[in-house]
């Protein structure tokens, strides 16, 4: 284990029973109200923060002093009669965002310069009220489904410290689940947002690509990867993804907006959902942990009890899987060349930055442009006709991971090839939406017998968050999740 890892000097841990803590909408409203005052709110973040340092290791950076000062101001701009949608409720970001005036290492080791200016998404969550209260833990240059680094340490799941939250935004959903803040953006370039929400307990929004900007990269990870959600109820994403949403001039991709928080508000109707428990093309043959496949099928069943045509169903992916390769190595091998010493990167790292580099050019420009026979052949499952009925399935489901939440330090020692295989084992079913550029929704969907969170993906063609958000918005008023809280683990002297 590192020396970097907080986690390595602390003893067992025993369960407690975890404080009530509010959601964003919650926090936004109680503010609002004077029940609550942005001071209260961030000091009492920032606190839990660093008491499960030892414990769960979620965040890479605090602004303490910035993020109270701002919270000072919030309650001045608050008194004086100010209202925005989000004015001085704490929430964190991912290591992978620039904040001004802090060092965006994206999980990786070494010396880098503090960001100059705040990404797009930072400066419209700024300007809906938000208090920054620090970054969030990734794996290096997000391409693993687990958050464990020489960096920082070891990142550990609410639900059991044995276990990792998952990955790429593994700092973000263990940051929310154990309550250390109410909601946290994160990003998603082949499932990172979704895994550790699954892996959780979490609702985690993937939007359509260019919802939400990730300028100052014009077209993150060739268009792989888009910022999204973590929060613990729908409303509570909704509410987030609709502050952070919104294109800056340089983006490339600019999709007409939503009103997130009304669709969790709305009646989703009757929908015709297709499950789907097969996993996409894979290099391995495992099939999906039979503890998946019973929650997935269980929450069919809720879907139509619901109300909803639920049926099986096979969607057409093809070789989908030949343009997320070169895509995916080639972002990576994008963002590796800038760092500073290139010494200190994983081996793993390395290895895709030398498979990116031979992927790049001219094979990454036709797996992109294989995006429009893509977009044609898997959006036939929502329109095409199917026995004449000229109606295709509204929403796919689909188990989010195929197993349950690793142990922590599963990958270790691990060769990339053998890491990538781990991971495609684990991992298989999300990826996908990240070449379609569509949207994705996890929802809980139940634990396994010794307690650790399972997902289910919601998954729609282009532009359908608003019906994705209202069903799940219907799934949660049902089973109401969010009532199921991890325990809090206090470190007992070694």
């Amino acid at each position: 284990m590192s020396s970097a890892d907080p986690t390595e000097r602390t003893g067992p841990a025993r369960p407690v029973e975890p404080p009530v803590q509010p959601g964003l909408v919650d926090c936004a409203r109680e503010l609002a109200e004077g029940g609550a005052t942005s001071a209260g709110l961030v000091a009492a973040a920032l606190a839990r923060i660093e008491a499960s340092r030892p414990t769960l290791n979620a965040f890479r950076q605090l602004r303490t002093e910035a993020a109270l000062a701002e919270a000072a101001e919030a309650d001045r701009r608050l008194a004086a009669g100010e209202r925005l949608p989000l004015l001085g409720v704490p929430v964190a970001v991912k290591d992978d965002t620039d904040v001004a005036g802090m060092p965006t290492y994206f999980g990786c080791d070494g010396a880098l310069p503090p960001a100059t200016a705040d990404s797009e998404a930072v400066r419209r969550l700024r300007a809906a009220g938000a208090v920054i209260v620090g970054k969030t833990n990734s794996c290096e240059l997000g391409q693993w489904a687990f958050t464990e680094g020489p960096a920082f340490g070891i990142t550990r799941n609410p639900w059991n410290t044995e276990h990792t939250p998952g990955g790429s935004s593994g700092g973000s959903a263990a940051a929310v689940a154990a309550g250390l803040v109410p909601a946290a953006l994160g990003s998603d370039g082949a499932g990172s947002i979704r895994i550790p929400a699954a892996w959780t307990h979490l609702v985690g929004i993937k939007p359509q690509r260019g919802r939400i900007s990730v300028h100052p990269h014009s077209d993150a990870f060739q268009g792989l990867t888009v910022n999204g959600p973590l929060a613990r109820t729908v409303a509570d994403a909704a509410l987030l993804l609709d502050a952070a949403a919104g294109a800056h001039p340089r983006d490339h991709h600019r999709p007409p907006a939503v009103d997130a928080s009304a669709a969790a508000r709305r009646d989703p109707g009757r929908l015709r959902i297709g499950v789907s428990l097969r996993p996409p093309l894979t290099l391995t043959r495992n099939a999906p942990h039979p503890e998946v496949l019973r929650a997935v099928t269980a929450l069919a069943e809720t879907l139509a009890r619901l109300g909803h045509d639920v049926e099986e169903a096979r969607p057409r992916y093809g070789l989908i899987g030949l343009s997320f390769v070169p895509r995916a190595t080639a972002g990576i091998a994008e963002l590796a060349a800038l760092h500073p010493e290139p010494a200190l990167l994983d081996p793993r790292t390395r290895s895709a930055l030398r498979t990116g580099t031979r992927l790049g050019g001219r094979i990454v420009r036709a797996a992109r442009a294989r995006e429009v026979r893509q977009h044609a052949r898997i959006g036939a499952f929502f329109e095409a006709a199917r026995g004449g009925s000229g109606h295709g399935y509204d929403v796919l489901l689909t188990p989010t991971t195929a197993a349950p939440p690793p142990r922590v330090g599963a990958f270790d020692r691990l060769s990339a090839w053998r890491t990538d295989l781990a991971m495609t084992s684990a991992c298989p079913y999300a990826w996908p939406w990240n070449v379609l550029g569509w949207p994705g929704v996890n929802v809980p969907a139940g634990f396994t017998h010794d307690g650790l969170p399972l997902g289910a993906q919601l998954l729609g063609p282009s532009r359908s968050e608003t019906r994705l958000i209202s069903l799940a918005a219907q799934l949660e008023a049902d089973l109401r999740w969010y009532e199921h809280r991890p325990p809090v683990r206090q470190d007992r002297a070694t």
